[in-house]
């Protein structure tokens, strides 16, 4: 089981992880989304296409864009469809 934490709260948990790139992309059903507020932030990758992203918000603190997730990723990243990854301090493991 993998879980994604911040700030004492466990944002995510699943066994169904996918790895890419070195980052677990949770399914979003596995996700707490109430944790989770829209960035107006994105990026782009060559191979996966445009990033959003969300601000992780547990207890009074936020994390800004500290989730992302590809909406509509490039083909050659279709399996991350519907998934969520974390960083910028978030605990993964």
């Amino acid at each position: 089981m993998v879980q994604a934490r911040w700030n004492g709260i466990v944002l995510a948990d699943s066994d169904r992880t996918l790895v890419v790139e070195g980052n677990h992309y949770f399914p979003r059903e596995d996700v707490r989304m109430e944790n989770l507020k829209d960035s107006a932030a994105t990026t782009s990758c060559p191979w996966k296409g445009t990033a959003r992203y969300y601000d992780v918000v547990a207890g009074d603190q936020t994390n800004p864009s500290a989730a992302w997730y590809y909406a509509e990723p490039k083909p050659a990243a279709s399996q991350i469809e519907g998934r969520i990854a974390f960083w910028k301090g978030v605990e993964v493991g």
